[in-house]
């Protein structure tokens, strides 16, 4: 039977590709560029409105999407990330439920499935300028000509073409992260920011008023003879940011950064390696962000579907179970659902929302911790990240559990992944759902994602991408060579041994695989350490020394590692 991939192989070949650093290893600072420059344009793209569009005054069917798909409406950054994001997640549900057959242990496999989500993102991207002209998004197709129709297409393509090539750009290696995660949390830091200190004047019953939280505040301290009054106006205005939610989005950052550090070390031993020990993490939040990304994801398409249907059809009783849809003053094109089940799954905005309406509250406490508990269990299962796919990627990296039998390692692991990912995921909803009754700027959903991703890269900086670059280099180059016939010390050959075996255990995890990141956790300490202390053991027996081998001995970016190994050799004579 012919394979899916290997179908779709010779479309491939015309699809353009950022090519990988086979030749050479990108520096850190060289990395950092790259990943600046490319916030750099996606930030621009962001800014510069997409030329021919009427100006239309309706509401905007996306709002409630703009959070996880990083899109400003009216610019070039129109789709945002969501043509790449679609074909990412279908792809990966195809391939976690078997509908296609895709082998990751090969190479050839795995460019296979790169190319064919890229290339469904392509046609995605197409799909959905398509789908937005057409929709009346920017104006009546009649009024706007088919020649500004097809221009502001073109500019949606390209501006889809520029995020997946700047996504693949740091996916290859020459960046840092995934421009996925880069670009979602950046727009909600951004959002952030803005509402805090936005100089935006805005007309309202009480006078004229700026948007930001932090620059309102200062201006009714001085513009207003009422201290008290100035500061109980800045604390709880209506509407517009003010200080208290701006105090809830610090406190829910600082509880989510606390609850990142919560896991559970399982003791693993290498059978490649004799005597090399360490630990294999599974961490609270075992899925990250993805429940709450597929939880929002759901909503927002019940939303949009609603609000298209409230707009044509409102007076069927239907589409008004479905929802009751109202625009909010002062704030075009925003509207609030205000009845049926979309309102019951949208979050209360106030705490005197929560006393009025409290069965819409608890039905909404309800929903999240559900929804999240069981997106969380079937991402494990289709992302390749169960027990029993932890467990054949652990005997493929020759690695056991420490006290336990080979044919039991799927057993003790399923007695702590499944658990980890309900009881996580619906953690991960509590905190979304303590953030939005708090009234926290960018919703309870957007901080979630901004604190995971920003937490992933400091994550990334502590775990080799930044402290080890520099140090490995220092470590080999004083690490002495194998001796030769004529009594000198081999450097290079050393050396370039020493680098084959730590690139041999160099794993990267992909922004949708949330099991390689574990796995490459005990893999690269396993692997990373074991070549160090055999080429510390050299240098010992060089040097006449034999001391404890601990992670003290060990570059700074071995700082948790729980590798130790006590030398009781006497010291060696340089015979």
């Amino acid at each position: 039977m012919v394979r899916f991939l290997h179908l779709i192989r010779p479309v491939l070949c015309i699809v353009p590709e950022v090519a990988a650093p086979v030749d050479r290893k990108i520096p850190f600072r060289e990395k950092v560029l790259w990943t600046v420059v490319t916030l750099f344009i996606f930030l621009v793209c962001c800014q510069i409105p997409i030329y021919g569009v009427q100006s239309a005054k309706s509401s905007d069917p996306f709002y409630w999407m703009r959070v996880i798909l990083a899109s400003n409406r009216g610019t070039l950054m129109e789709l945002g990330i969501s043509p790449i994001v679609t074909s990412g997640l279908v792809m990966q549900l195809l391939a976690g439920s078997r509908i296609i057959e895709v082998n990751q242990s090969l190479k050839e496999d795995r460019a296979l499935f790169s190319g064919a989500q890229k290339l469904f993102g392509i046609l995605i991207t197409i799909g959905e300028a398509v789908a937005y002209v057409f929709s009346g998004m920017y104006g009546d197709l009649n009024s706007l000509g088919w020649g500004n129709a097809i221009l502001i297409i073109a500019q949606l393509f390209i501006a889809g073409m520029i995020v997946i090539t700047l996504d693949e750009l740091l996916q290859k290696g020459y960046g840092l992260g995934s421009g996925i995660s880069l670009f979602i949390a950046t727009n909600i830091c951004e959002n952030i920011i803005w509402k805090a200190f936005s100089p935006t004047t805005i007309n309202t019953g009480r006078g004229t008023e700026f948007e930001g939280a932090i620059i309102a505040l200062f201006h009714l301290l001085i513009t207003r003879s009422d201290k008290m009054r100035a500061l109980k106006e800045a604390f709880y205005r209506q509407n517009l940011p003010n200080v208290t939610n701006l105090l809830a989005t610090v406190l829910v950052f600082i509880i989510v950064i606390y609850f990142q550090g919560w896991r559970v070390d399982l003791p693993v031993k290498s059978q490649r390696y004799r005597g090399q020990q360490g630990t294999y993490p599974i961490k609270l939040f075992y899925t990250s962000n993805m429940p709450i990304i597929l939880q929002t994801a759901l909503v927002s398409n019940l939303y949009f579907l609603s609000q298209l249907l409230h707009k044509r059809f409102s007076g069927n009783i239907l589409v008004r179970l479905l929802g009751r849809w109202q625009e909010v003053e002062g704030q075009q094109g925003q509207s609030v659902p205000v009845g049926g089940i979309a309102y019951y799954i949208s979050p209360p905005h106030s705490m005197t929302e929560i006393l009025s309406d409290p069965f819409h509250a608890v039905f909404y406490l309800a929903f999240i911790l559900s929804s999240c508990a069981l997106f969380s269990k079937t991402w494990i299962e289709v992302s390749g990240s169960s027990a029993k796919d932890v467990a054949k990627q652990l005997r493929d990296s020759k690695m056991v559990m420490k006290g336990h039998r080979d044919s039991a390692l799927v057993h003790e692991l399923n007695r702590y992944i499944p658990v980890a990912a309900a009881f996580g995921g619906m953690c991960i909803g509590a905190l979304t759902v303590v953030a939005d009754f708090l009234g926290a700027i960018g919703s309870g959903t957007g901080i979630l994602l901004a604190v995971t991703i920003i937490y992933q890269y400091y994550e990334m900086f502590m775990k080799g991408e930044v402290l080890c670059d520099r140090k490995f280099r220092r470590h080999f180059r004083r690490l002495p060579g194998k001796r030769t016939g004529e009594g000198r010390w081999n450097r290079k050959e050393s050396k370039s041994k020493g680098a084959e075996e730590l690139k041999k255990g160099e794993i990267r995890s992909r922004w949708l695989d949330t099991s390689e990141g574990s796995i490459g956790i005990a893999a690269w300490r396993i692997k990373k350490v074991s070549a160090l202390t055999a080429m510390q053991r050299r240098k010992e027996r060089h040097l006449g020394r034999s001391h404890c081998l601990g992670p003290q001995r060990l570059p700074t970016c071995f700082y948790s590692s729980p590798f130790s190994r006590a030398c009781t050799a006497k010291p060696h004579s340089r015979d």
